[in-house]
């Protein structure tokens, strides 16, 4: 079972992030408890969480909507497994583009974007200049998304295809863990304000 969706991130580009630039505070262990348990089940209460992660309600909920409103939570969503709706061919695709003026590279994400069968894009390092992920029903489809699709994206000289014959790990979930072994997830810091208590 192979589930295709992304739900958290860490500082989303909005009006906060310009707090983030200024000011952070670390993320204290009852809120990265949040975070796991919402990861692990986004449809449980703030009851159920709160218990989980030993807080009480109230302090648990706010920790919830501070998080929300900083974008660390950027949404909730449901998983969905791509066989079940019949998009059982993936591939990876390679594409180079023929220059990289701003416009361009503007362009070519802006369609990108709007292009629903491509549900990833890195701008990446290496031989190539974007990785995609692409998701189709299956081969025949794919042609033809190669040909009506793909060849005509702004700027795109050169695609390399790779079909995935198995996906060996798929893991949507943030690896955020309460320990001094692992990097701190950081939160922008609200404007003076007391500390709040546990």
């Amino acid at each position: 079972m192979i589930f295709i969706v992304f739900i958290f991130s860490y500082i989303r580009t909005n009006s906060f992030s310009k707090i983030a630039m200024s000011e952070k505070i670390s993320l204290d262990p009852h809120s990265l408890l949040i975070l796991q348990e919402l990861q692990r089940d986004s449809r449980q209460t703030v009851q159920q969480i709160a218990e989980r992660v030993g807080l009480s309600p109230t302090p648990c909920w706010k920790r919830i909507k501070e998080m929300e409103a900083t974008g660390v939570i950027s949404g909730y969503t449901a998983l969905v497994n791509r066989s079940k709706v019949g998009l059982d061919l993936l591939v990876v695709v390679e594409a180079n583009l023929s220059q990289h003026t701003e416009e361009l590279v503007r362009q070519f994400e802006r369609a990108v974007e709007a292009t629903p069968q491509i549900v990833r894009c890195l701008s990446t390092t290496g031989q190539a200049d974007y990785i995609l992920t692409v998701l189709v029903p299956g081969i025949a489809e794919y042609e033809r998304f190669l040909h009506a699709e793909l060849f005509k994206l702004p700027g795109v000289t050169h695609v390399r295809s790779s079909i995935v014959l198995k996906e060996v790990k798929a893991e949507i979930r943030l690896p955020v863990e309460v320990g001094t072994s692992t990097p701190r997830a950081m939160l922008p810091a609200k404007p003076s304000r007391a500390k709040r208590s546990a």
